[in-house]
């Protein structure tokens, strides 16, 4: 079968590839593992994940994007070029179209970054859609009609939040804050608070199996291990959901500012849609324990989950290469 198009939600955290008629074929970790002499790629997505922090000195585990935006070109290239290969094959007669997702405050360096390694890697075109939009999409959301959707999307890298209408985006913000930054800070927090030294895919692990915004019935508890900060050895300790809600106030206290932010930026009218049909949620980050709730809480606006959430904005962006031509005028970037 010749693939002549293909959509790429080409996140922080997770890269995931949508071909028409298909749908989601590939769901991996944005991560890639070279040698660190030749620079020569050893191992792409799951497998690579697994080498995070467990690296010798000769391999290098690294993510080729930070905060929405390509940090090493050419190992975002290689990555690419792997990924198009593994779906269409690596002698084709055809280059495919192929439609990628971006966050919305990108800057047109960076968004000109990624359309490059597309093309590179082997597109016959890039075009890039916005996120909100790409997420908007994938949650059966109506973007074109004259009536305000709002939407949030809370990623690996970034939040965007964008009020909808007619197509477009009517007022917006990004904010790099997302998942990532969440890790982080739970294993900054738990380094400061019990002089433990834990890797990042512990820390992801504790924000999904523990994490929550807002206390629960019932606290979760989780045991983990890592080095002790003073004598370096191994030890192991229990992390509460407690533990996780002090850790990431401030980056939520971002995102939470980002929301207001465009609610205040939102003409009347469309407040007014957007109180009448609420809020509604996408990307991993929507996934952490009660954050609809938290956002219900302090905007007033009443806050909804989509299905599925994590895969809204792939979706989305495989609905848009799929009407590659009616979308083309009106909310595309084409090189």
């Amino acid at each position: 079968m010749i693939i002549r198009r293909i959509g790429i939600d080409l996140g922080t955290t997770n890269i995931l590839v949508h071909i028409p008629g298909k749908g989601i074929v590939i769901d991996e970790p944005c991560v890639v593992a070279l040698e660190a002499a030749t620079n020569k790629v050893v191992a792409i997505g799951d497998e690579a994940k697994k080498m995070l922090g467990r690296t010798p000195d000769s391999i290098i585990a690294a993510r080729p994007l930070r905060d929405g935006a390509i940090a090493n070109f050419r190992i975002a290239e290689a990555m690419l070029s792997h990924y198009i290969n593994r779906v269409s094959g690596r002698i084709r007669l055809l280059r495919p179209d192929i439609m990628l997702s971006i966050p919305a405050g990108i800057t047109s360096t960076e968004r000109r970054a990624i359309v490059d390694a597309t093309i590179q890697a082997g597109a016959k075109n890039a075009y890039t859609i916005k996120e909100p939009i790409a997420a908007a999409l994938g949650a059966k959301i109506p973007i074109a009609s004259s009536s305000g959707n709002m939407i949030i999307d809370i990623g690996g890298g970034t939040s965007e939040v964008a009020v909808i209408a007619l197509g477009d985006i009517v007022a917006s913000t990004s904010v790099r804050v997302g998942g990532n930054k969440f890790d982080q800070a739970i294993a900054n927090y738990i380094r400061k608070k019990h002089n433990l030294i834990i890797g990042e895919q512990t820390a992801e692990d504790i924000k999904i199996k523990v994490g929550s915004v807002m206390p629960l019935r019932k606290e979760l508890q989780m045991e983990v291990s890592g080095s002790n900060t003073i004598t370096g050895l191994p030890e192991s300790i229990i992390v509460t959901t407690e533990d996780v809600m002090f850790a990431i106030k401030d980056e939520l206290n971002e995102v939470i500012g980002a929301v207001k932010s465009v609610l205040q930026k939102t003409p009347p009218e469309l407040a007014s849609d957007v109180m009448d049909k609420g809020i509604v949620m996408t990307g991993g980050g929507s996934l952490l324990r009660n954050i609809d709730n938290l956002l219900t809480k302090v905007t007033g606006v009443p806050c909804q989950v989509a299905e599925d959430a994590r895969l809204c904005v792939v979706r989305g962006t495989g609905t848009a290469v799929e009407n590659l031509d009616d979308y083309k005028r009106s909310i595309l970037w084409a090189k």
